[in-house]
């Protein structure tokens, strides 16, 4: 029987899910009527007449939405900078009231305290609810997760509940056991009055409680793709159920190497399926995957699609040598420890050691968190940072998307990243959710390939470039060695006192 609050009669029955637009109707009409990414003809070639119809379009435009005209539609767009394409948009919307949440999502968004709709999700909720495909282009911080996550609470209540042996309503990908673990903390959260129950599938841990969890029957599933292809080849569950599919991160799920296993999850999934595909960037190798698994999408862009820094991030870049690096760390860390959080990113694990212990021989409060560690020692490292207890982490690109933690004051670049892409999620761990931050970054010779579209990334966020990177940029040697030290910050590093 669902749970929905439309929806009421025989709990074995369904209502008639035909709509004027074609889509959210029957299996039938719905899979017969779509079309690709392209606008060609859909590749989803399996039969599914065979298959149990499903709910999923929602969306009832409020009277306060449909009223705004379309010159009032394009002013709100273009003042928070929204971007979109598709057939048939939606129009945005202002308020969480204008969305039809149910009335125990709203009390859950009231509960969070929440004023108004962030960009992502004033765009995002309509377009998610209407039961299309969705592409959704967005910084993290940018409130993505509840883009997705309540029209997905919203789906799950308009479903039969589940039976034994049924798999997940609701899958949600995503790269890393961090991300995996936060968005199972906004599931558990936002779907508790509704008695949703959701697990998270990860690596690194033993099964034995996962296992349960999903014999027991969840209605969402977020996992990174590697356990749940063993739970799925384990026979520990099935993805017969999922009428909605979420990739998240999918660029760094593409960068980690994931492609193919989410093509073996996705061939497992019904194909009139809904899908929301979610990307901080839109390179080449995004696009491809979306082309294959999206059909007559919806795309939302926040800001600009070209790759920007959070401007609410002051960014300071040194160029120095790489024996300089530690030293001109120490230096920092004394100039700007107040008891915040700072997180250091390193390039490699072993790195990432080496400086936790010397931070710590020199009584710096530091752990580290990276790959290599249990997921019991990454659970108590990222608590002891959340809490404060040890205010200076250490981190490999694990930690550079999805780690949510609140007031990070400081990041600093101790290892330039191997891409841009990379750098601008860094340095998005600070400044989240309106907070200014700032963000320390130590760029040598063997970084210059990069010093260009830096510069570009700098520039369009209002930062000061420094001589030398402007150099730099330009194909110049770098500077001598002795040079180095962030002179803009007006405490005379770099220029009268060097770090090191």
């Amino acid at each position: 029987m669902s749970r929905y609050d439309s929806r009421s009669g025989d709990p074995t029955s369904y209502r008639d899910r035909r709509s004027d637009s074609g889509f959210g109707g029957s299996v039938r009409s719905s899979s017969s009527s779509r079309r690709d990414y392209d606008g060609g003809e859909s590749p989803k070639k399996f039969d599914v007449d065979g298959l149990t119809p499903f709910e999923k379009n929602f969306y009832v435009e409020s009277p306060s939405v449909a009223s705004m005209s379309e010159r009032e539609v394009e002013e709100y767009r273009q003042r928070r900078e929204i971007t979109v394409e598709g057939r048939d948009v939606p129009k945005p919307v202002k308020n969480f009231r204008d969305v039809g949440f149910p009335d125990y999502v709203l009390q859950e968004i009231s509960r969070a305290g929440f004023v108004e709709p962030t960009p992502i999700q004033a765009q995002g909720w309509p377009m998610a609810l209407k039961g299309r495909d969705l592409i959704g282009i967005a910084e993290t911080g940018s409130g993505k997760t509840l883009a997705y996550l309540l029209p997905a609470i919203v789906h799950v209540n308009a479903q039969p509940i589940l039976a034994p042996g049924d798999g997940p309503i609701v899958l949600v990908l995503a790269p890393t056991r961090e991300l995996a673990v936060q968005i199972q903390q906004e599931s558990t959260k936002f779907g508790a009055s509704s008695k949703i129950k959701s697990t998270c599938i990860y690596g690194g841990v033993p099964k034995g409680p996962q296992v349960r969890d999903l014999q027991k029957g969840v209605e969402i599933v977020i996992a990174t793709p590697g356990r749940l292809i063993d739970m799925m080849e384990s026979h520990h569950t099935n993805l017969r159920r999922v009428t909605y599919l979420v990739l998240d991160e999918a660029d760094r799920m593409l960068d980690m190497g994931f492609d193919p296993q989410i093509r073996k999850i996705v061939s497992q999934i019904r194909p009139d399926r809904q899908t929301l595909y979610w990307s901080a960037t839109w390179p080449k190798e995004v696009e491809q995957l979306a082309r294959q698994f999206l059909y007559n999408p919806y795309k939302v862009i926040i800001g600009s699609p070209d790759l920007k820094a959070n401007h609410a991030i002051r960014q300071h870049v040194d160029i120095i040598s790489e024996n300089q690096k530690y030293n001109k760390l120490v230096r920092l860390l004394e100039d700007i420890m107040d008891g915040s959080r700072i997180l250091i990113f390193m390039d490699t694990k072993k790195g990432c050691d080496q400086i936790t212990r010397q931070l710590r021989m020199d009584g710096w409060p530091a752990l580290s968190i990276h790959g290599d560690k249990s997921q019991a020692e990454r659970d108590w490292v990222l608590s002891e940072f959340k809490a404060g207890k040890s205010p200076i982490m250490t981190a490999t690109d694990v930690a550079a998307r999805g780690l949510d933690v609140k007031d990070v004051k400081y990041v600093i670049n101790y290892d330039f990243p191997g891409s841009l892409e990379d750098y601008v999620h860094r340095i998005g761990r600070t400044g989240r959710a309106g907070a200014k931050g700032t963000a320390y970054t130590f760029f040598t010779a063997a970084n210059a390939r990069f010093a260009k579209d830096l510069i570009t990334i700098l520039e369009e966020a209002g930062q000061k470039v420094s001589p030398e990177l402007a150099a730099m940029g330009r194909g110049a040697p770098p500077p001598p060695s002795g040079y180095g030290g962030f002179r803009d910050r007006g405490r005379g590093y770099g220029g009268s006192r060097p770090w090191s």
